[in-house]
């Protein structure tokens, strides 16, 4: 042994020694004595497995192969699994991804895609059959659609081709999808296809068979377009596909994402109004319309006149126009579902501060969200800011026609004054963030289709800074709306409950306005007219079909209308 050797078996051994003898520190946690475990003089130490280091196995790759059925946004959302790959040879597909439904019970994979039946948003007819849709589709439309083709997108015509049949030579014409809205404005009458979530506000929605995609509560379970795609193929695939959560997605219309907003016009619960609700009940003029206007997510009142527990009793006619509101009548906003409450109208400061500031806590009291008001001029011009179903909504409201002594200051509640830069400002501010911008207005009153020329330019630059919708809460006489670019404004809705039953005052507006995944996508004109100085009721068929057959007319010499 050399002595390197030697120096290294003395170190054993006296490390040995060194133990038996106890002879080192001891700690201060009782420890059981351990046997000492020396390495096998051969090979690696028992290390625990470490699952990364599994070797790969050999993955089994299905092609799943996709029909041009399929619509464009389901196929670029198709998220294919480890395993499977897609694949543009129908032959060599284990998996096809085709138009229809399943067997019952069968469990493959499958979706439901929802498309909506659209005409220009100046279109008086409000649905169809599906008997006159297959009439159209088969070129043997008889109404105003006869020469007129049906628009659709490629992907459309192949779903419902697979559905309907092969449609007539010209009845049925193909386009870009981003195409389809233009075309249709230039060529009216004009009906298209489009799957719902390539609605916009232009497009008016026709209801089939009385269904809407945009209805809440729609039974989509028998509407005719909504279309089924599934999965079938490969038993093995399928029950791999399945486990992987088939990647589908959930479809393209999804009630969690969907808010419906109601916005109306003139409300001032006074006069022969008030008088009504004394003598037939608080909420009698909500007898016809109030379910509507609860099926809302939100629903917007401009209600003009304070609320005030010394207001006199309820008089048809006044020597001057000073209003006040009963607090009892309170009932009757609880009875239509109200959700916020605008506070720009004229009247709010006719008894005074002391009222005002009554009025204000008991909307805080019932539950009331306001904007465009307020107990001073900085609290008036705070914009509200709503979340609902996912869609964020800021309203900002303001009274620009005055008078003067109404509006609120730095020190007196009233009516948020328009302050057009600071408007400007909270429009994009919230913009940026994801919120949709609605302005209202209190402007210059007009007993006509058309609004003020200033009505017009403020308008405009509202909707030019972002603002979605900007709607006018102060008509008395319902007035025109236009689009800026994809921009709704409606000039004057008219009268929601108020007594001027003179024959220009009793038709009115209400706006359904529907936001889906963030977006603005549809406003319904809800046509109402007014009964027994108190009580607005639906217009029968004949009725709405001779008020926006009129009012479009006026709306279309409007320059912005279509542009």
């Amino acid at each position: 042994m050399n002595r390197s050797g030697a120096a290294i078996l003395f170190l054993i051994l006296s490390f040995f020694l060194f133990q038996a003898t106890g002879c080192h520190p001891q700690s201060s946690l009782s420890r059981a004595p351990q046997e000492l475990k020396l390495p096998a003089p051969t090979g690696l130490p028992d290390l625990p497995r470490d699952p990364s280091l599994t070797p790969v196995q050999n993955v089994q790759k299905w092609k799943v192969w996709i029909s041009p059925t399929v619509p464009d946004r389901l196929r670029d959302q198709i998220a294919m699994p480890p395993g499977f790959s897609i694949t543009a040879k129908v032959e060599e597909a284990d998996l096809k991804l085709v138009i229809g439904q399943s067997a019952a019970g069968a469990g493959e994979p499958q979706v439901t895609w929802v498309y909506a039946l659209v005409a220009p948003f100046p279109t008086v007819r409000d649905g169809v059959s599906q008997q006159d849709l297959l009439k159209a589709w088969q070129g043997r439309s008889t109404d105003e659609m006869k020469g007129h083709p049906l628009l659709v997108s490629e992907s459309t015509l192949e779903a419902f081709t697979a559905v309907w049949g092969q449609p007539a030579k010209a009845a049925v014409r193909a386009l870009p999808e981003n195409l389809i809205l233009e075309e249709a404005w230039k060529e009216q009458p004009s009906w298209a296809i489009v799957p719902f979530e390539a609605l916009q506000p232009r497009w008016k929605v026709l209801r089939v068979d009385g269904v809407s995609p945009l209805d809440k509560s729609a039974p989509l379970e028998a509407y005719p377009l909504a279309v089924h795609f599934y999965f079938e193929g490969n038993a093995e695939a399928l029950a791999g596909l399945e486990k992987k959560n088939w990647g589908l997605p959930a479809g393209n219309r999804d009630l969690e994402r969907l808010t419906t907003l109601v916005m109306t016009g003139t409300t001032a619960l006074v006069r022969s109004t008030a008088l009504r609700m004394e003598e037939k009940g608080v909420t009698y003029p909500a007898r016809d319309i109030g379910a509507l206007l609860r099926s809302a997510d939100l629903t917007h009142i401009s209600n003009e006149v304070p609320f005030y527990s010394n207001c006199p009793p309820a008089k048809p006619l006044r020597e001057e126009a000073r209003f006040c509101s009963d607090p009892r009548y309170l009932e009757l906003l609880d009875a239509v579902g109200v959700d916020l409450i605008e506070l720009t109208g004229n009247h709010l400061l006719d008894w005074g501060q002391e009222a005002f500031a009554e009025t204000l806590v008991l909307y805080q009291q019932n539950g009331y969200r306001v904007f465009g008001g307020g107990e001073n001029k900085e609290r008036s011009q705070e914009p509200l800011l709503v979340e609902d179903h996912g869609n964020r909504l800021v309203f900002i409201g303001c009274n620009a026609a005055g008078p003067e002594n109404v509006l609120a200051t730095d020190t007196s509640g009233g009516a948020a004054p328009c302050d057009f830069e600071k408007m400007i400002e909270q429009i994009q501010r919230y913009k940026v963030q994801g919120y949709i911008p609605i302005v209202t207005f209190q402007h210059y009153e007009l007993d006509d289709f058309r609004p003020q020329s200033v009505h017009r330019i403020d308008s405009k630059k509202m909707a030019e800074a972002g603002a979605e919708i900007v709607s006018g809460s102060q008509a008395h006489h319902a007035q025109c709306m236009i689009f800026d670019g994809d921009r709704l404004i409606h000039y004057g809705l008219g009268n929601l409950f108020f007594d001027q039953m003179m024959d220009g005052n009793r038709p009115s507006f209400i706006d359904r306005h529907v936001f889906y995944e963030g977006r603005y996508i549809s406003t319904e004109l809800i046509t109402t007219i007014l009964e027994d100085y108190a009580r607005p009721r639906l217009m029968t068929t004949r009725e709405r079909a001779a008020f926006l057959q009129e009012i479009f007319e006026v709306c279309k010499q409007d320059a912005a209308y279509s542009q």
